[in-house]
This record gives C-alpha cells, sequence and structure tokens, in this order.
C-alpha cells in the first residue's frame, strides 16, 4: 500500500493565482506578438501610406478623400 500523505519535508506548491496570472501574462504576449508579426496592428499602421514623411497629418476631410 503506498503512502498518501504530502512529505513534510518537501517546499510548498506554486500558489493557484500565481500559477492563473502565468497563464494569462503568456496569453497576452503570444496575443501581442501574433498581431504585430500579422501585420494588423502595430505602430506603423496608421501611418499614411502616400509617403507622407513631412511631419504634417492630414486634416479629417483630407483623410476621408473629401477636398476643400
Amino acid at each position: 500500500m503506498s503512502n498518501n500523505r504530502p512529505d513534510p519535508n518537501a517546499p510548498p506548491g506554486t500558489p493557484r493565482w500565481v500559477k492563473a496570472l502565468g497563464i494569462i501574462f503568456i496569453v497576452l504576449v503570444l496575443v501581442v506578438g501574433f498581431m504585430l508579426l500579422s501585420g494588423e496592428h502595430g505602430p506603423g499602421r496608421h501611418n499614411p501610406s502616400g509617403g507622407n514623411t513631412g511631419g504634417q497629418t492630414p486634416s479629417a476631410t483630407e483623410h476621408e478623400g473629401h477636398q476643400p
């Protein structure tokens, strides 16, 4: 017969809340990494693709395709 009592000399296990936070953190890192690698999101997504490097942001009417 085996003894099912925990070993009193063994170190305590990792608390459940630490495991849960670790899993949540890993999932968030994977989601952010996927979004950055897929090109759907990221710092360059909101920049105009026309090569506007003059530091000027187009106005709301120009951005929507309306000319004044």
